[in-house]
């Protein structure tokens, strides 16, 4: 999953790219000027521009967004298909250049292979409670696994102490039987490997608690 800033002037087009985004699992905000844009882009992972704007070019924005947030994606959509207009469009800083009409799964194999050249880490989506991997792959977790996830956010590359989690789970401490730990930790595993086919680097620190092995940020 991506957080995408999508920057077209053609509403009825904008509408179809967010819902189509949307349903891959992206999230998605949108804008139809520079003036609604700008504000859009200090979280975004992935930016898609249309080049022709009414209050600017895409090709300024892209050398701008370069500028400003290098790591993030850049994808350019335009009407304009020669190679000189391709050229411009790379040169002033953007990663793919798709031609209108495009189809849609050509967008999202871009999107997906510009995901995997940003790197984009692990993250917790605490209001849709999904737990999504660098990959974009996202499973939907239980409260108690939400609570899980959310004590290793709070604290990044550190152990979650048993006693922590169980207290934050709502129970008594010495009252609580922790072999129920263990087995909420074991199914969460392997209801991961089934669905993705990867291994989930949850950690159980013997007789301590639980570590992730990844850096992972809350949305």
């Amino acid at each position: 999953m991506a957080r995408i800033a999508l920057l077209e002037d053609e509403t009825l087009l904008r509408k179809e790219l967010a819902a189509f985004l949307i349903k891959r699992g992206h999230e998605v905000v949108q804008a139809g000027t520079l003036a609604e844009f700008w504000p859009l882009m200090p979280l975004a992972d992935i930016a898609i521009l249309d080049l022709m704007l009414p209050d600017g070019s895409g090709e300024e924005v892209a050398r701008r967004l370069r500028q400003e947030y290098p790591r993030v994606g850049i994808l350019m959509l335009t009407a304009r298909g020669a190679i000189q207009d391709r050229l411009q469009g790379l040169d002033a800083g953007a990663d793919h250049y798709l031609v209108k009409p495009f189809r849609l799964v050509e967008l999202a194999a871009i999107i997906d292979a510009l995901l995997r050249r940003l790197g984009v880490g692990w993250r917790l989506d605490g209001q849709r409670r999904l737990l999504i991997a660098p990959d974009g792959f996202s499973s939907a977790l239980s409260v108690a696994e939400m609570t899980l996830f959310n004590l290793l956010c709070d604290h990044p590359g550190a152990v979650v102490t048993q006693r922590t989690l169980v207290e934050a789970l709502g129970f008594d401490w010495l009252d609580y039987d922790r072999r129920r730990l263990d087995k909420l930790v074991s199914r969460l595993r392997h209801r991961w490997q089934e669905e993705s086919g990867e291994e989930l680097p949850l950690r159980t620190e013997y007789r301590h608690g639980y570590s992730f092995g990844a850096p992972i940020q809350r949305l």
